[in-house]
């Protein structure tokens, strides 16, 4: 095995832009996966809560495609499957993806000259083992005030209908509108990299 190769293997179970960077930047190979589950159909209260329950229902759903595919015979290696959620709360609310364009508008004119909450889980499945293991994260994102064109140029781009909130802080056309990051800006990308390396550790 070569010096630099990982000792297992890694699934992420998201077709997150920002979590695959944020895996690479962690310096993992991965392979990529993704869980059809109807997210709506899972509800908690909590937005903690609803985190946890649907990054292990993304899990599920995995390894009943990869049993299904019988790709869970290979024994040799351990491979972890990390899967992950994220949501926005705005004003005590528990904010998911938009589901319109309209709503899109209404979540990122809220967020003008105020501020939200972003709570994310990781939660990784050691597919050898059975082993289990996931938390979540917190962290405050203050805006200043964005200007009407830039809300509807965020809009007509489309990508805030594929994030939580509508809230892409990364974003070219955000990032200058945001005035501070309370916790950390992977957890608000979709991914701490802190928790998900402690629960990599604590799964293997």
């Amino acid at each position: 095995m070569a010096a630099n190769e990982s000792p297992f293997k890694v699934i992420l179970g998201s077709k997150s832009k920002p979590r695959r960077q944020i895996l690479t930047e962690m310096g993992y190979e991965f392979i990529i996966m993704t869980a059809d589950i109807d997210e709506r159909s899972i509800r908690r209260e909590k937005p903690e809560e609803l985190v946890m329950a649907l990054a292990e229902a993304k899990a599920d759903a995995i390894i009943s495609k990869l049993q299904s595919e019988g790709q869970l015979e290979d024994g040799s290696h351990a491979t972890l499957l990390i899967t992950a959620d994220t949501v926005v709360v705005y004003e005590g609310v528990i904010r998911e993806k938009p589901c319109s364009k309209e709503e899109a508008r209404e979540f990122i004119k809220g967020y003008s000259g105020g501020h939200a909450a972003v709570v994310g889980s990781v939660f990784v499945t050691n597919l050898k083992t059975g082993t289990r293991k996931g938390g979540w994260d917190r962290a405050e994102v203050y805006f200043h005030d964005i200007p009407d064109e830039v809300i509807e140029e965020l809009i007509e781009e489309g990508v805030t209908l594929d994030v939580a909130g509508g809230l892409m802080l990364e974003h070219p056309l955000t990032l200058p509108f945001v005035e501070a990051v309370v916790g950390t800006t992977c957890t608000v990308m979709g991914l701490s990299k802190a928790l998900a390396e402690k629960l990599i550790q604590e799964a293997l």
